[in-house]
């Protein structure tokens, strides 16, 4: 099934089910009224919502309405977590070699983590509002998956069984903020923003085979002002997969219902691929030339992440948002 919240009812929003083609959505009105709300309940909640969106494919479902993308809060209004991996390790080596450093022996089998924004999400449309284009504006296309309650110290094996919902995340970065950051020793905090979810999550089930290995095997598609900038492969080249992300994350604690683990910037050692952020396609070229030709983004900027399924079909709906200047 596939879910999203209408900016009604609060700040946490109205949830509702999508049809698969997201051409229709009805209110879950009497199940949930929130996806928080279900997530703290899913093993009651789930199969009813699921109900609902049977009905909705069957056009059976009372008060279905069409969808508009626009009118969408982030399906996921705020967490209570946010833990955000860096499993794709070419993105990693790439950064790391562009300053002439190599990359420890622990990455390859620790997986990087940081506890990123949670207190809200900006809608699939909303603009990203930063106060100055110095502080180096970046995209970030990522897979994300929510999880229900997860207890502390869970197995990979058996963090599979926690997945519930799987999405796509612009996890916009500011990057001239973060060297300063990371030398005081201490992580992220300015120069990470808030981010946009997909306008839908989705179960499992409806990536079929796609789905496997607690990885997404689907390309993840990024465009800047229309124009095509990178559509690697989020099933390869993934060092962690999402059962290993959760139960690293869960390692000293447990996580409540709703959590969102994060992939990290989806890339690929296929250069031909794209990139999936700037800052990455700026390494690539300070490796090749000596030096970045790729600015960041600009006031008046576009960007657009979106998956597809193998005809074609969009699976979580696309972000599309606009870099804006703050007032």
């Amino acid at each position: 099934m596939k879910l999203a919240s209408l900016k009604e009812g609060g700040r946490d929003g109205s949830l509702i089910v999508v049809s698969r083609d997201l051409s229709r959505a009805v209110r879950a009105e009497g199940i949930s009224a929130t996806l928080q709300q279900a997530l703290d309940d899913w093993q009651r909640a789930a199969p009813r919502l699921n109900a609902l969106y049977e009905q909705l494919q069957e056009g059976a479902a009372v008060g279905a309405f069409a969808l508009d993308v626009n009118v969408l809060a982030s399906p996921l209004p705020r967490a209570y977590e946010f833990v955000d991996g860096s499993a794709y390790l070419p993105h990693v080596e790439r950064v790391r070699r562009a300053r002439g450093a190599t990359v420890p022996e622990s990455f390859y089998s620790d997986p990087l983590m940081y506890q990123a924004v949670s207190a809200g999400f900006l809608g699939p449309r909303d603009p990203v509002v930063v106060t100055s284009e110095a502080y180096g504006i970046d995209l970030e296309a990522e897979v994300v998956v929510l999880t229900d309650d997860v207890p502390m110290a869970v197995t990979p094996a058996d963090a599979v069984a926690h997945i519930q919902l799987i999405g796509l995340i612009n996890d916009v970065s500011l990057r001239n903020l973060i060297p300063d950051e990371l030398a005081k020793g201490f992580g992220f905090l300015q120069s990470k923003p808030r981010s946009a979810l997909s306008p839908v999550l989705v179960t499992p089930d409806e990536l079929g085979d796609a789905w496997r290995d607690c990885k997404v095997h689907l390309p993840l598609h990024s465009q800047i002002n229309g124009a095509w900038f990178g559509s690697p492969e989020a099933g390869e080249d993934m060092q962690f997969d999402f059962a290993q992300l959760i139960a690293h994350a869960a390692k000293t604690r447990p996580l409540a219902a709703g959590t969102i683990v994060g992939s990290g910037t989806v890339a690929n050692a296929d250069e031909a691929r794209g990139a999936s952020c700037l800052a990455e396609k700026r390494m690539l070229e300070i490796i090749r030339d000596g030096k970045p030709s790729t600015a960041f983004l600009h006031f008046g900027d576009r960007v657009r992440i979106e998956m597809r399924d193998a005809v074609g079909q969009t699976i979580f709906g696309a972000i599309e948002q606009q870099i804006v200047a703050a007032e």
